[in-house]
């Protein structure tokens, strides 16, 4: 089958995150444009899942978890003294390892 070429344009630094990106995987950008291509022409459709997720679920998620824990005075989540997690303590030890690993203090 013969090849041809095809030209676009695109944003230098989107180019050289997807450079970068294609070369930590061990492709370079050709493969991976023919992949997609032939991932959208063999599924008819779009070789990813386009939405409206604007890239803050995460920080929502975050928002509403704080919005919606207790504190201590000393700034410790505390859990309702009522439930089947009442006494569990292995959370504060988590919550410190987790700090730790990311240095925060």
């Amino acid at each position: 089958m013969a090849n041809t070429n095809v030209t676009m344009r695109i944003d230098e630094a989107l180019k050289a995150q997807l450079q970068e990106l294609m070369s930590n995987l061990g492709m370079d950008m050709t493969t991976f444009f023919i992949m997609a291509a032939k991932q959208a022409v063999r599924e008819q459709a779009l070789p990813f899942h386009p939405d409206m997720n604007t890239g803050i679920y995460g920080l929502k998620s975050y928002q509403l978890a704080m919005k919606n824990t207790n504190y201590n005075k000393e700034g410790k989540a505390t859990i309702s003294s009522v439930g089947d997690w009442a006494t569990e303590s292995e959370w504060d030890d988590m919550f410190e390892q987790m700090k730790k690993e990311r240095g925060i203090e």
